[in-house]
């Protein structure tokens, strides 16, 4: 009985760990893409130079 409970709680702990590692995936592609659109449509500057687009 205890086999079984223990092969049953490592597929839990296993597929709750590729569910999270694919939503940061996720989360990471969603601000890779809103990285790339502010970083192109940024606003140029006096003189035509283009300025930084984050405040940091």
């Amino acid at each position: 009985m205890i086999p079984l409970i223990l092969v049953l709680l490592l597929a839990l702990i296993l597929f709750g760990a590729g569910f999270a590692l694919k939503a940061l995936w996720w989360i990471a592609v969603i601000v890779l893409v809103i990285w790339l659109v502010g970083f192109l449509a940024r606003s140029t500057g006096a003189g035509g130079k283009r300025g930084r687009w984050y405040r940091w």
